[in-house]
């Protein structure tokens, strides 16, 4: 078991499901909202009768602190292609994130493809430089998340600067620190495990989330994944953040959007 598996785990208990939020994956007081949505993820998963999560689809009501947590679940639609599945995660007698997701098979899905993109052109892992030496503060700010992965950027990376007219953005390589392989669960975490593409390129405190929305497009490969997130719309606060994984064999695996809150320092 992975310090992630570890970490997301889910038992039943009678009519819902029970976890417990580790402080391994916190940004500041509060955990990482990834995290959440991967153990909410995983109970919905086992009741949805698929392998694979397609889409979803969480919207952040507060913050849970370090400890146990309730995941409900409830089955809206099922099916033999996919079904559909709603989730609620509880602490303390309030509902923390409410999901809405879809899963399905994705090795059984065989069809018309067409991809218009590719996967960014940066240098091999080996010859980027640890994420911590180009964060603003060095690793001693670095969020306890971070620390869980390991993550690579080129030397010439845009992050962390202004970006004139242009958008904010960060590009890296990321596997998990303790050498585990990412899996189609956690790519619903990975997604949000890079530092917010506003931080260091403008004064801005927390980042927090209200939604996010992770298209998994394929199982991922062994190895590093690279992740590309751009941001370039933020109005009156508000800031929409795009993503992308792609795996060690150059495939799409997962798409993101989240919409977040710049809030200022102090």
């Amino acid at each position: 078991m992975s310090v992630f598996d570890d970490d997301t785990a889910v038992a039943r208990q009678g009519d819902h499901w029970v976890g417990h939020v580790s402080p391994r994956w916190a940004v500041g007081a509060n955990p990482n909202g990834g995290y959440l949505l991967a153990i909410a993820a995983r109970a919905m998963l086992a009741d949805s009768g698929h392998p694979d999560p397609w889409t979803v689809t969480a919207h952040y009501l507060s913050p849970p602190t370090e400890g146990p947590v309730e995941v409900r679940t409830s089955v809206i639609k099922p099916g033999r292609t996919y079904s559909t599945v709603s989730g609620e995660l509880h602490q303390g007698g309030r509902e923390r994130v409410r999901i809405l997701a879809a899963f399905g098979d994705l090795a059984a899905r065989h069809g018309v493809t067409r991809v218009a993109a590719a996967m960014p052109a940066i240098p091999p892992p080996e010859e980027c430089r640890p994420l911590f030496e180009v964060t603003p503060g060095g690793s001693e700010r670095s969020p306890e998340v971070i620390r869980r992965f390991e993550v690579r950027v080129p030397a010439d990376t845009p992050w962390g600067r202004q970006p004139g007219d242009g958008p904010f953005e960060i590009t890296g390589w990321i596997r998990f620190a303790d050498g585990s392989d990412a899996s189609v669960l956690s790519l619903l975490l990975m997604v949000d495990a890079y530092p917010p593409t506003l931080v260091g390129g403008m004064e801005v405190g927390w980042v927090p989330t209200v939604e996010l929305t992770t298209h998994i497009r394929a199982r991922p490969a062994p190895g590093w994944l690279l992740g590309t997130f751009r941001t370039r719309f933020l109005i009156d606060g508000l800031l929409e953040e795009d993503g992308e994984l792609w795996d060690s064999e150059g495939r799409l695996v997962a798409l993101s959007r989240q919409l977040a809150i710049a809030l200022p320092r102090g």
